[in-house]
């Protein structure tokens, strides 16, 4: 992507009264075998959006085709209105996409607080002590050991650092891929704590998660995939009470 198109990328985040992502037929590819069959979805500003659905369903997938880090074979990813479907990942994120990937993905050898810094690493450099201070006061565990490996940390601790990263590069839309995976209960409520007060605080959020019962019941709204297509879609408590979603998702 040359200079202007990266200058373009930047702007697409304080683009007005748009939508702040939109999905359209969005296909993609692993070889020949098609993983995501023609996907639309829809993120409004200051929402938090959950996308729901087994493993295999196609979750993951999509949003590394909205990080940019997976190819899309066929439709299109509009960005507060403007394409960004061959836009570089690099200038998705000056564009103000941020994500917490699937599996957390730390810097083990690092230390806690580079591990921040690495986040911020397209913000200007007034920036990083000011996010690092707002990380802190979200996780003060990662104050506390930010000298520390980031190797040394507990899943639950691992897990804060990489929401913390995605925040310092001041996400106007924040990907969260399975934040709850492999975390024990008390964990999984304080991580969703903290997603519902950047949900309160006005950051919009795109949620991928298999614990859909956790899901569904922050959502505003909800996209229930499965093999690669949106089966079920409405407001997220209306999908908590749909007794297809219940026998499928909640075991009920």
């Amino acid at each position: 992507m040359d200079d202007e198109a990266v200058a373009t990328a930047e702007h697409l985040a304080r683009a007005p009264d748009v939508d702040v992502l939109e999905l359209k037929g969005l296909k993609t590819r692993y070889g020949r075998v098609e993983a995501l069959h023609g996907v639309s979805i829809v993120v409004k500003d200051r929402q938090l959006v959950s996308l729901v659905g087994a493993n295999g369903a196609g979750k993951t997938t999509l949003m590394r085709c909205v990080s940019g880090v997976q190819p899309v074979s066929d439709g299109s990813i509009l960005l507060r209105g403007k394409p960004i479907t061959s836009a570089r990942p690099d200038a998705r994120v000056r564009a103000g996409i941020c994500q917490a990937p699937e599996g957390r993905q730390v810097f083990g050898p690092m230390t806690i607080e580079d591990n921040l810094r690495m986040g911020a690493y397209t913000r200007p450099a007034a920036d990083v002590a000011r996010g690092l201070e707002e990380a802190y006061e979200l996780f003060p565990i990662l104050k506390e050991k930010r000298l520390l490996p980031a190797g040394t940390l507990s899943g639950g601790q691992q897990q804060m650092l990489a929401l913390g990263r995605a925040l310092m590069g001041k996400p106007s839309l924040l990907l969260l891929d399975e934040p709850s995976m492999g975390l024990a209960p008390l964990i999984v409520q304080e991580i969703f704590r903290v997603i519902v007060k950047l949900k309160e605080g006005g950051m919009t959020i795109l949620l991928v998660e298999q614990n859909a019962r956790a899901a569904l019941a922050v959502a505003d709204y909800a996209y229930v995939l499965e093999t690669g297509n949106v089966m079920l879609q409405g407001n997220g408590r209306d999908l908590l009470s749909n007794d297809e979603v219940r026998r499928a998702y909640l075991g009920m």
